[in-house]
Formats: C-alpha cells, sequence, structure tokens
C-alpha cells in the first residue's frame, strides 16, 4: 500500500497519461494488467493506484518505490519497454515525474 508520509523513505512517482474517451479503457485495461502481471512484482515496489478523470481524457497514477534505482530498473526490462511502447499507442502524452513527499494534511 502507498505511504504518503513526509518521514517515509520512499520515492513517488506521478504519471499522467493524456487519450481520448474512446481508448481510455484499452489504457486502463493496459496499466491494470502491467500492474497485476508485472510491475507490482519487480524489486521495491510499494503500491500503486490508477484514477481516471469524469471525461475520460486523463489517467493518474500514483507508484512508490522503496528506492528510485528500483523505478527506473524496471523502466528499464524489456518488458516494461514493450509494455510501454504499446501503452504509448494508447494515448496521445504520458509523463513519469519522481516526487518526494513535502507536505501532509
Amino acid at each position: 500500500m502507498p505511504i504518503i508520509s513526509v518521514a517515509a523513505p520512499v520515492q513517488t512517482v506521478i504519471t499522467t497519461f493524456e487519450m481520448t474517451p474512446g481508448t481510455c479503457q484499452d489504457l486502463l485495461d493496459a496499466l491494470t494488467d502491467a500492474y497485476e502481471v508485472f510491475i507490482s512484482k519487480q524489486p521495491g515496489f510499494i503500491g500503486a493506484g490508477l484514477h481516471v478523470n469524469d471525461a475520460q481524457t486523463r489517467i493518474a497514477n500514483y507508484s512508490q518505490w522503496t528506492r528510485r534505482e528500483d523505478f527506473q530498473a524496471m523502466l528499464r526490462t524489456e518488458e516494461m519497454r514493450a509494455r510501454n511502447r504499446a501503452i504509448s499507442d494508447l494515448c496521445k502524452s504520458f509523463e513519469p515525474v519522481m516526487y518526494e513527499v513535502s507536505a501532509v494534511f
């Protein structure tokens, strides 16, 4: 499960995907499969969540990792590189950005 705490020694990655309503479910299915089959089993994975906006034009993904190197190693695998190519075909753009928690309310 994700840990939202300033003191937590974790790496948070927030990725936003932009797509059309016509490809939203396909993209959500691809992301769900990636997490269930591959990503969640990688070293350092803590947890993740997928969020879809009402218009089905954006998906926000929140994931946490023990270390940034764990996330980067997962991205470099052949399987994830192939999955990211397929994911890219389903959306206009996506961008993963690493964050650290600076405040919790």
